[in-house]
C-alpha cells in the first residue's frame, strides 16, 4: 500500500500494540532466528542481526528472550525449524494482498490464511500471480516531530535511501533492500525512534477503494491475517483516503 495508507493504518493499530505484545515478540524472535542461522550470532559482523536487535530492543523484548532466539538460530538451543513462505491472494474490492509467514508447521499456516482469507470473501491465488505487482523495497516510517526535513534528507543521502517522501504528518522513506540494514542503524545511532519499519512489499499500481463497506472488509481482513501467529507481515495495493481510514478509529 502507499505511505500513505500506510502511515494512517500505523497510527489505528497503534492503539492495540499491547494487546498484541506477544505476538510482536514471537515475531521477531523467528527473524531473529533466521538472521542468526543465515549470518551467525555476531551482530557486529550480521547486519540483519543487528538491525533486529535494534528492531526487539525498542519494542522492549526481554534480552533472554533476544539470546534465546539466537541461539535457536546458532543450534545452540535445540528447536523446531523455521520456514519463511509467502501467500499472494486477492482480498473485497478485488485488493492484491502479499502475506509473509515465518512458521514451524507450513500446512497450519496455509490452512489457516486461506481460511481467513474465505472468510472474507476473498481467495488465495497462485505463486506469482500478484508479486509482479510488487517491489521488495525497505519503508521506514517517520512522524514529522521527530525529525527535521533537512537533518533526515541528509543521513538518507549518507546511506543511499532512494527517495524521502515528505507527509503532512510523517516522512516516508524507501530505499533499495541491501541498504535496508544501514539506513536503520543510521536512523538509530541518531536516536530517532520509527513508527514502522520494514522490508515491504510496495506496489507498482495502486487499488483506489472509496466505498466504506468495501474498505472496512479489507481492513478487517487485514486485522485477521496480522492476528495469525505464524504471520509476520501483510502487504497490499489498496488505497483508502486518510480521512476513511482515521473515521473507523
Amino acid at each position: 500500500m502507499a505511505g500513505h495508507s500506510k502511515w494512517a493504518t500505523t497510527k489505528r493499530h497503534k492503539a492495540a500494540v499491547d494487546a498484541k505484545r506477544g505476538k510482536i515478540f514471537s515475531v521477531i524472535s523467528k527473524e531473529i532466528t533466521l538472521a542468526a542461522r543465515d549470518g551467525g550470532k555476531d551482530p557486529e559482523f550480521n547486519p540483519r542481526l543487528r538491525t533486529l536487535i535494534t528492531k526487539a530492543k525498542q519494542a522492549n523484548m526481554p534480552a533472554d528472550n533476544i539470546d534465546r532466539a539466537i541461539k535457536k538460530g546458532t543450534g545452540e538451543l535445540g528447536g523446531v525449524t523455521i520456514e519463511e513462505l509467502l501467500y499472494e491472494g486477492y482480498g473485497p474490492g478485488g485488493v492484491g494482498l502479499i502475506v509473509e509467514v515465518t512458521t514451524d508447521n507450513k500446512n497450519r499456516s496455509a490452512s489457516e490464511v486461506r481460511s481467513t482469507f474465505t472468510k472474507a470473501g476473498g481467495n488465495l491465488a497462485g505463486a506469482g500471480a500478484l508479486a509482479f505487482n510488487f517491489k521488495r523495497k525497505g519503508q521506514i516510517l517517520i512522524a514529522r516531530e521527530k525529525i527535521d526535513e533537512d537533518t533526515l534528507t541528509e543521513i538518507a543521502l549518507e546511506n543511499e535511501a532512494e527517495d524521502v517522501i515528505v507527509e503532512k504528518e510523517h516522512y516516508e522513506v524507501i530505499c533499495e533492500t541491501p541498504n535496508y540494514d544501514r539506513m536503520v542503524e543510521a536512523l538509530s545511532k541518531s536516536a530517532i525512534i520509527t513508527d514502522s519499519s520494514e522490508l515491504a512489499y510496495l506496489p507498482e499500481n495502486l487499488v483506489v477503494v472509496s466505498d466504506e463497506n468495501i474498505a472496512q472488509k479489507i481492513l478487517k481482513l487485514v486485522d485477521n491475517l496480522e492476528e495469525l501467529e505464524d504471520v509476520k507481515a501483510v502487504h497490499s495495493n489498496y488505497d483508502i483516503d486518510e480521512a476513511l481510514l482515521d473515521s473507523f478509529s
